[in-house]
């Protein structure tokens, strides 16, 4: 490793042939420095509540509701903000998601839902698509924040004991189910269809 060492110095710092060579490199290096941290703090700026709230579409309706919920107020003081359910913490499947929420602020752009009205008429098609993506991953998102180890059965209500303790045994181990198969509507309405009315 020390010879690699070597010889990249004797490279990089030779005399007027390879001294433009050198010159590039360091520009190249400095240049992807510079991309990486911009890239990552564009990543962790788009993440915060602040972000997802700028719009009046999300600030006046999913926001609202979100502030209802035991996500944003609770007994131990713990909240989980937009990006805590809606991004993976992975940087791959981050980075991915990234990618993909661009295509949901190009719907505000170009006016595909730029308003409270057009949101909840799109509600229904909205939601079906994040369930089907925590169904995807095993709600990977509900588990970086619940964990089955952590729990305290004894201290859940009769119900969510009933069917928490099966699924945490691995009884249901198997049949496909996840965290939001059952916990459709934690933080947000449900969307409103036509059996409703």
């Amino acid at each position: 490793m020390l010879g690699l060492l070597r010889r990249f110095w004797g490279w990089y710092a030779r005399p007027p042939v390879m001294i433009g060579q050198g010159i590039l490199l360091t520009i190249g290096l400095i240049a992807g420095v510079v991309f990486w941290g911009g890239f990552h703090t564009a990543m962790e700026a788009t993440n915060s509540l602040a972000f997802c709230t700028s719009c009046h579409e999300m600030r006046d309706t999913v926001y609202v509701e979100y502030q209802q919920s035991v996500h944003y107020r609770n007994a131990s003081g713990v909240r989980a903000i937009c990006s805590d359910c809606h991004v993976p913490h992975e940087w791959g499947p981050k980075t991915l998601r990234k990618i993909q929420a661009a295509g949901e602020i190009w719907s505000k752009v170009t006016g595909k839902i730029d308003t409270p009205e057009k949101f909840e008429a799109r509600r229904l098609e909205l939601a079906t698509h994040v369930w089907k993506t925590m169904k995807d991953s095993d709600s990977r998102e509900c588990r970086n924040c619940h964990s089955f180890d952590a729990m305290d059965f004894a201290h859940q209500r009769p119900r969510a004991r009933e069917k928490m303790e099966p699924v945490a045994t691995g009884k249901y181990l198997g049949d496909g189910s996840t965290c939001i198969d059952c916990h459709k509507g934690i933080a947000h309405r449900l969307p409103k269809v036509e059996r409703d009315d």
